[in-house]
């Protein structure tokens, strides 16, 4: 992960929202939601992971956005 990834991580609300990763291009391609934006976000970097699909999406992220709801 890079550093600027680490800074959107590690700045996180400890909140429920959604979230978006999005590629290089500014393409959305992935939308989940959490009820602790910084756990659910932060659990795709912090391990490795057995899901082909899952490695190949966490190789793409170029960036995140998110948005925090009740």
């Amino acid at each position: 992960m890079n550093d600027y990834l680490k800074s959107i991580v590690q700045n996180l609300p400890d909140l429920p929202g959604c979230y978006q990763y999005l590629d290089k291009s500014g393409e959305v391609i992935y939308v989940g939601k959490a009820k602790n934006l910084k756990r659910r976000v932060s659990s795709y970097f912090n391990r490795e992971h057995i899901n082909r699909k899952t490695q190949l999406l966490v190789e793409k992220i170029h960036d995140i956005r998110y948005i925090v709801v009740k």
